[in-house]
């Protein structure tokens, strides 16, 4: 038999005030449990991901890196034994930071030039400016395909497209893939070809500064070339400043365009000019089944990425400017 809500209720108010207090405590404790649960329920199948696929490869890759371990066999402590080989006694090591150093620093600068360029052509309000900016963004969620990789392979063969207008021109085209002079520089066209995604991100950011802004520069007597390095350029700079961080450590990172278009577990011909970090990594991890040693790379690679990460934070603050509080 239930009791009556108005009986219930001055049961309740008869009871002390700490007791009150406790049970009303205990009751929003619990429909706070329930809540969470239904919340914990509908999240389940991300964090089940999360910790199966992210976080104990992560442990277990620190772990292993301290190993020597090749899959086939249980793993047996090597300590600082992989770092030693990898830094006093692995000269393709070497030539593979070599390579990526090469290749981030010559294609992050041109891909955003690139980028900027053609997001201030967008930008001028031409017609069809959407068909265009969907054309250049193109390349970019393509461009780490491994069907772009081999388009790009064949354009750049010995027979290839580039080949062929050169001939045109009377010019003897070179072996692209087989001269350490030319190599890396398909790769860094590539790159430099994917500039669709910060294109967009610049489109965004110019279309953030006032109008006002420029007709006042041309009220002053600005031109063009002094309303861009006065007023373009440092509106946008923290723009350019995510664009910097995010493109370098996609450079830093590259593996299908040098696995597919420069020699796959071979790698890096010629005289590993290409032999860019992740391929050099992937060789050894599942070419050599030397995954203790593919671990300590990849450590070693998250660590230079988090240096170059921290160094260009630390100097926004000298070359970064915001509208409301300057540079901070």
């Amino acid at each position: 038999m239930s009791i009556p809500r108005h009986d219930a209720v001055a049961r309740r108010n008869r009871l002390p005030r700490r007791a009150r207090t406790l049970l009303t405590s205990t009751r929003r404790n619990t429909s706070f449990r329930q809540h969470n649960l239904a919340g914990y329920l509908f999240i389940s199948p991300w964090l089940i991901g999360f910790f199966a696929f992210t976080l104990m490869p992560v442990v277990a890759s620190v772990v292993l890196a301290f190993t020597k371990y090749d899959i086939l066999s249980p793993p047996s402590w090597a300590g600082l034994g992989n770092f030693q080989r990898m830094f006093f006694k692995d000269p393709r090591y070497w030539r593979s930071v070599k390579a990526t150093f090469y290749y981030t620093f010559a294609s992050v600068p041109i891909r955003l030039a690139f980028a900027l360029v053609v997001a201030m052509l967008l930008n001028s309000g031409r017609r069809l400016v959407s068909v265009y900016r969907a054309a250049y963004y193109a390349p970019s969620i393509m461009g780490g395909s491994v069907a772009v990789a081999v388009m790009w392979r064949e354009i750049f063969g010995r027979r290839g497209l580039v080949n062929f207008f050169l001939a045109i021109l009377g010019i003897a085209g070179p072996t692209w893939f087989g001269n350490p002079k030319t190599a890396i520089w398909t790769l860094i066209l590539l790159a430099a070809w994917q500039f669709g995604s910060p294109m967009l991100i610049f489109l965004a950011g110019l279309k953030q500064i006032p109008v006002q802004l420029y007709e006042a520069a041309s009220i002053d007597g600005a031109g063009r070339w002094g309303r861009f390095l006065k007023i373009t350029v440092p509106m946008l700079t923290p723009v350019l400043f995510f664009n910097l961080v995010m493109q370098t450590i996609n450079a830093f990172m590259v593996f299908t365009q040098a696995y597919i278009m420069t020699g796959g577990e071979g790698g890096g011909a010629p005289l590993d000019t290409t032999l860019v970090y992740n391929l050099y990594l992937y060789i050894r991890a599942f070419g050599s089944l030397q995954m203790g040693y593919g671990s300590a790379m990849a450590w070693i690679l998250l660590l230079v990425i988090a240096f170059f990460t921290a160094l260009v934070f630390k100097s926004s603050s000298y070359w970064v400017y915001y509208e409301a509080g300057g540079n901070e």
